[in-house]
């Protein structure tokens, strides 16, 4: 039986869901081909502490989130650019929203997605939105690259994938829990 974490995903296999800050309403839901930017940095704080000369003492500073950047995308572009175009212009300044990144397993018997985790954005606000080149003869996405700044990340995976995961693990000596 094949691991659908392991094995390669294919194209558009990563759902993007933007909701409303409260997470009522779906504002935009779309599918990209790559998603990058999955990245934290927490830049410690040393301090050097009075009659001990070995070393510093090092405590937690602030958590710096790197832009997520969704490339070659299907959506309904007529609400991602209109989201875009109110925060840029200015009507709704700083107008952020809340999101989720879905990775996507293989597909069902039934042809249904099988979500193998998902990555919740808090705090998400566009900072660039790239079309496609306009080119008759040649067949472009509907979103060549949208970059997302956001406030906070995190991991959730599905009842699924960590079933499989811990099967996995329970057959391998020395891995982690």
């Amino acid at each position: 039986m094949s691991n659908p974490v392991a094995d390669v995903f294919v194209p558009f296999r990563f759902k993007v869901n933007l909701y409303d800050s409260e997470e009522n309403t779906l504002l935009c839901s779309g599918k990209f081909s790559e998603v990058s930017g999955f990245e934290l940095t927490m830049e410690p704080k040393t301090f050097q502490e009075g009659g001990r000369n070995w070393g510093e003492i090092h405590r937690t500073g602030q958590t710096k989130f790197a832009p997520m950047t969704l490339k070659r995308g299907v959506t309904s572009i007529n609400d991602l650019w209109s989201w875009f175009d109110a925060t840029t212009r200015g009507a709704n300044y700083g107008y952020r929203l809340s999101g989720e990144i879905i990775v996507l397993g293989h597909q069902t018997q039934n042809g249904e997605d099988n979500p193998v985790m998902t990555w919740k954005l808090t705090g998400v606000m566009a900072t660039k939105f790239k079309g496609p080149d306009l080119n008759s003869t040649a067949s472009q996405v509907a979103i060549e690259e949208v970059q997302l700044v956001h406030e906070g990340l995190e991991l959730e995976r599905t009842k699924q994938a960590d079933d499989q995961s811990s099967t996995a693990n329970s057959n391998t000596q020395g891995a982690l829990p």
